[in-house]
């Protein structure tokens, strides 16, 4: 069903917008196609810009406090300066490019619990500008990132949540303002040594880079820690590997590396770190930087997404 939606900022009697997607679902590295239909209030409108951003939300810790706000991190201006004459119907057509590193919002049809994700229309006239229409929007993984999630549950991994960080991870090329993180409980065979493993994707059109935080448990001598791993895959590997034993030979090397770069190094990559490919993964990781942004980072506080979306997304694999 499609709503048309009134623009506060303009009034009774203003222009309306109303953003209408060919398909929600996408996937990194693709684009997202649709439509936004305007129509003419009362009284002829000068349009200054019709303009279209991703949002999601974000996760922001400070020194004491750790909140949740909504951040735009891709836009495109589909229109310049136009007259919209009263009552007139006119639909723009727009073909957006998504961002190698969107986070992924979906698996296997569900929504990854904790993600959120939606497209926002902005229309600017006279200098007043709404962005009242908000259309949501659901990121598949590509193959690569499909593969590893399935390897994570083949080893018997459970999921618990996704999130979003803002910051950058220190050592790592990367174009947005965040990175996202996916929770997963530890199989019972890695229950002993790992209680908790933390995979982030950081992806390009060249590969992905895999990111993985393993919470170790202590020993009797020995107290827990994190601990970090860093390997580099290509696309094309999607469906010439093992990947349960690429993932379990990760997991094994990361776990096996002694002390808690945590202390070493607060939040921040350890200096040594390598690359690995395929099966070999080799590569000493470690904590992410969260970097400080500005304001003009896209970040508005206490706007939360969820007040923009209804209904239940749905779960992938587990509770939180």
């Amino acid at each position: 069903m499609v709503f048309k939606k009134m623009l506060s900022a303009f009034g009774v009697g203003g222009p309306s917008v109303d953003t209408v997607l060919t398909n929600p679902n996408t996937r990194p590295g693709l684009t997202l196609d649709g439509q936004v239909n305007l129509v003419g209030g009362d009284a002829e409108a000068a349009i200054e810009q019709v303009v279209i951003g991703l949002v999601t939300r974000v996760e922001v810790e400070g020194h004491d406090t750790e909140y949740a706000g909504t951040m735009e991190f891709h836009r495109m201006v589909v229109s310049g300066p136009l007259q919209l004459a009263p009552k007139q119907q006119l639909s723009i057509p727009f073909q957006l490019p998504i961002p190698w590193e969107t986070p992924i919002t979906d698996v296997y049809g569900q929504r990854l619990h904790g993600m959120t994700m939606g497209l926002r229309t902005e229309l600017a006239v006279a200098r007043a500008v709404d962005k009242s229409d908000l259309d949501q929007v659901a990121v598949h993984p590509l193959p690569v990132h499909e593969r590893i999630l399935e390897a994570f549950q083949r080893l018997g991994f459970g999921f618990k949540h996704a999130d979003l960080e803002r910051g950058h991870i220190r050592g790592v090329q990367q174009t947005l303002p965040f990175y996202q993180e996916i929770e997963f409980f530890a199989a019972p065979q890695y229950a002993s040594t790992i209680r908790e493993v933390e995979l982030t994707f950081v992806t390009s059109q060249r590969g992905v880079e895999v990111i993985l935080e393993c919470d170790k448990r202590g020993g009797f001598l020995s107290a827990g820690h994190d601990a970090f791993g860093r390997y580099q895959v290509s696309h094309a590997d999607a469906d010439r590997v093992d990947w349960a034993q690429v993932v379990d030979g990760w997991l094994r090397e990361t776990t096996s590396r002694y002390g808690s770069l945590r202390s070493q190094y607060g939040h921040g990559y350890g200096p040594g770190h390598g690359h690995g490919h395929g099966r070999g993964g080799m590569g000493m990781g470690g904590m992410v930087a969260g970097a400080a942004l500005g304001v003009a980072g896209g970040m508005i506080a206490g706007e939360m997404i969820e007040d923009a979306f209804e209904g239940d997304f749905g779960d992938f694999g587990g509770d939180e």
